[in-house]
């Protein structure tokens, strides 16, 4: 028995691990590859898997962001018939992902074979459709937190929750060969940030055999929940006092859903009856819908508020913006507007247009508060680009930058550490979900406790001797 890292060995997205087991073979996450420029992206995406999917007999999904479930739809056009497990909530906020995801691809494919017939090329086919969505989530299968399941022969998965978004997971893997060897394998999925808005902690566990842990800030620690949320009013201030908008980039999934919390929390504190909000994206807004229904998941606190009012109750100001010709009339503002606008890495959606009509404006504010990563216009933003490029035009950038990592929906390094901590006898460490700077960082850090290592695409581990050195997949699983 082994497992093989396909995808998020040494890089942020296109989480996907093999586990193989006597005759059982399940995947880990199937997800998109984000970030290395949209031609690149979709090469990566539309490329064969290097198994065969009709020979794979379940997958286990962590949580509902695109990296880490955005292939299963191709995954299902392929072949793969078995079921998808994943907590309920997931399975409800992967509708609204792979709707919006496939109105994407079938739009961007449309628009590219209008040019590509003018200029005599054959078609391209979108890497997945509705079609092709709703024929994925026929294979999905609900499961409660701490809810034992047989997933496959001689494999069973318990979920416990994550605490990063809304239904996500660790995934707990108890499995056996049935020749005389169990084990227990953790696999975080995205550690969640404890004490965030609105989520439960991560769960701590005592046993493993080997664990996969995610290290997306593995390379540094995040500022305290009370400086960032100081930070956030000192933003605001000077935002509203400067007399501009201000964007916000956010995740629909997580993020968004954090900031209207917060911005409830503290009205009067931040001062945000000034503000005008809007709240622009589609998907965002059904996500949204997604956390109401869903509040046996929530903290304390959350629950306590939140059963109270719905949403759209906490932020008197609050206006919600589903249709594009209400997004385009959101320019109007001049000043006084927090437009909260997809994507979260500014690579699509209606985020572009707002920089567009923003960026560009001395007086304007732009917040990234979540993980930017590399080749994307939000990482070229953070690292201080003076122009960027969008729909062939060059814009200046003359809004101010911020960046807040505290409101990172991720663990840090003094959390992933701690959360590794709480397990008993230091089991084998695999790191995934992260680049090779913040893995190697993390792996000097964690030194004192045990030996981590950052699986290469395509290295295996043999879950008989986890200790052993990794071993590179002579050929592709078939």
């Amino acid at each position: 028995m082994h497992i093989e890292f396909i995808g998020a060995a040494q890089e942020v997205t296109g989480s996907c691990h093999l586990v193989k087991v006597g005759r059982s073979r399940i995947l880990l996450d199937c997800g998109l590859v984000q970030g290395n420029g949209k031609a690149k992206d979709g090469e990566a995406n539309a490329a064969d898997f290097p198994f065969d999917p009709a020979s794979i007999d379940a997958v286990v999904l962590s949580h509902s962001h695109l990296d880490h479930c955005g292939r299963i739809p191709l995954l299902v056009k392929q072949g793969f018939k078995g079921k998808i497990y994943t907590q309920r909530a997931c399975q409800e906020m992967c509708r609204v992902m792979y709707m919006d995801a496939a109105h994407i691809q079938e739009r961007d494919a449309f628009t590219q074979n209008r040019k590509r017939e003018r200029k005599h090329l054959p078609p391209i086919e979108p890497l997945f459709t509705v079609e092709d969505a709703e024929k994925a989530l026929k294979h999905f299968r609900g499961m409660d937190y701490e809810n034992p399941l047989q997933v496959a022969e001689g494999i069973t998965a318990t979920l416990f929750d994550a605490g990063h978004i809304l239904g996500s997971s660790i995934v707990q893997l108890d499995v056996d060969d049935n020749e005389g060897h169990q084990r227990r394998i953790l696999f975080t999925g995205d550690l969640g940030h404890a004490g965030a808005p609105i989520l439960r902690n991560p769960t701590f566990l005592k046993h493993a055999d080997v664990v996969l842990m995610e290290s997306t800030y593995g390379g540094r620690c995040h500022r305290s929940w009370e400086d960032s949320f100081q930070e956030m009013a000192e933003v605001l201030k000077e935002a509203r006092e400067g007399g501009g908008n201000l964007l916000i980039p956010a995740f629909a999934v997580g993020r968004t859903q954090e900031l209207l919390y917060l911005f409830a929390k503290h009205y009067k504190a931040w001062e945000m009856h000034h503000w005008q909000i809007f709240l622009d994206s589609p998907m965002a807004i059904e996500a949204t819908e997604v956390y109401a229904h869903h509040s046996d998941l929530y903290d304390a606190e959350t629950r306590k508020l939140w059963a109270k009012h719905q949403y759209k109750n906490l932020l008197p100001n609050l206006t919600i913006t589903r249709t594009p010709e209400e997004s385009m009339e959101i320019n109007q503002h001049k000043q006084g507007a927090i437009i909260i606008a997809g994507s979260g890495m500014c690579e699509g959606g209606r985020i572009r247009h707002h920089l567009k009509n923003h960026v560009w404006r001395p007086g304007n504010h732009l917040i990234f508060v979540g993980f930017q990563a590399r080749n994307t216009l939000g990482r070229r933003l953070v690292e201080g680009a003076q122009t960027i490029k969008l729909w062939g035009e060059e814009i200046e950038v003359a809004a101010k930058i911020h960046t807040i990592n505290g409101f990172s929906a991720h663990a840090d390094q003094k959390g992933l550490i701690d959360w590794y901590r709480q397990i008993e006898n230091s089991p084998p460490l695999l790191l995934v979900h992260g680049e090779e700077e913040a893995q190697q960082a993390l792996i000097a850090a964690i030194q004192p406790w045990t030996q981590a290592r950052a699986p290469e695409p395509g290295d295996r581990l043999d879950l008989v001797t986890p200790s052993a050195p990794l071993q590179k997949a002579q050929q592709p699983e078939n």
